[in-house]
């Protein structure tokens, strides 16, 4: 699977559960770390853990491997390591803090298509 079908997927899930403002990033010339990063966030802990746990489970539907899975208990930050792809699901809050979007400035950001089915 290539890591922008990788991405897709994660980004569908996050919508399905209503995780907002999607966003991924393409990180081939940036980082080393990943290819892409899927970032949104959610308004609660509750649907923090929502967000990621489905990223989890579409991940491993699609037959890739979860990597890691960080920050479930506090769901401030929740880290899904799917390899190619690591996914950032924020507390609103935190999103704002750490503002992602701005550190990795330089990394070209690839519109999500979303469909119903996630």
């Amino acid at each position: 699977m290539e890591s922008i079908d990788l991405a897709q997927i994660a980004a569908n899930a996050a919508d399905a559960v209503r995780g907002e403002d999607v966003v991924l990033m393409e990180m081939t010339e940036v980082s080393l770390i990943a290819d892409y990063f899927m970032i949104c966030h959610g308004t609660s802990e509750r649907q923090v853990q929502a967000i990621a746990r489905r990223i989890k489970e579409k991940a491993e539907e699609a037959g890739v491997e979860v990597k890691r899975l960080e920050g479930l208990e506090q769901s401030r930050w929740v880290l899904v390591d799917l390899g190619d792809v690591v996914c950032h699901v924020f507390h609103v809050d935190e999103r704002r803090y750490y503002n992602l979007e701005r550190l990795w400035g330089d990394a070209p950001q690839v519109e999500p298509v979303f469909s119903q089915e996630s």
